[in-house]
């Protein structure tokens, strides 16, 4: 079972884009004007290509086997017993085979980081009267666990977890793949032909 993780602002953000794109298209070859619309459309295809490879491409992906690291141009997959070290920090960093894989979602910015240290610390009570539900044991056990840890820091313990596992059974460190994202490399290259399109056309 497939578990994906990604920006959701990011994948939601970029689909705005494109039904906006999709309608520019369509007024555009409709009312279409010779040059004007050719660099309109230049300059939508060069922003919905780079839309494409940082916000809708890049995803974190679990699988049976291993991890599926989705980055903008390329894909690698690490099987989980070829993982030797996860480190967090802005991104998640994934060693293997004395390289790292860096992981382009999920990231934790500096306001996440610090929102996440303030989480499940002592709230400070004002006056004699309790006007805050007070939390159950669960929920204070859970609100500590969370302490100080943003989503990237639950997904990088996830990788660690399943990595001990497979090493655990006995599986073997696979071979890692890497492959250049063959979806990713036409997109850009077909906003890279409207542009010199236009260019030539102007």
């Amino acid at each position: 079972m497939k578990q994906v993780y990604r920006s959701k602002t990011a994948y939601v953000l970029a689909w705005v884009w494109l039904a906006f794109v999709a309608f520019n298209v369509w007024d555009l070859t409709v009312h279409y004007n010779g040059k004007p619309s050719l660099v309109a459309l230049a300059v939508l295809g060069a922003i919905t290509a780079l839309v494409y490879v940082i916000a809708l491409r890049p995803a974190t992906v679990f699988t049976e086997h291993g991890l599926l690291g989705r980055n903008p141009l390329r894909t690698t997959f690490v099987p989980w017993a070829a993982v030797a070290d996860v480190t967090v920090s802005h991104s998640v960093n994934v060693a293997y085979d004395e390289q790292v894989l860096r992981l382009w979602t999920p990231m934790s910015s500096a306001r996440e980081r610090a929102r996440a240290q303030r989480r499940g610390r002592p709230v400070e009570r004002r006056g004699r009267f309790t006007t805050e539900p007070t939390l159950t044991k669960a929920e204070q056990a859970a609100a500590e666990a969370f302490t100080g840890k943003t989503h990237a820091d639950w997904v990088g313990e996830q990788i660690r977890e399943r990595a001990d596992k497979a090493r655990r059974r006995g599986a073997e460190a696979e071979a890692v793949r890497v492959t250049w994202s063959l979806d990713a490399v036409a997109v850009v290259a077909l906003a890279v032909a409207l542009v010199v399109i236009a260019i030539v056309v102007s």
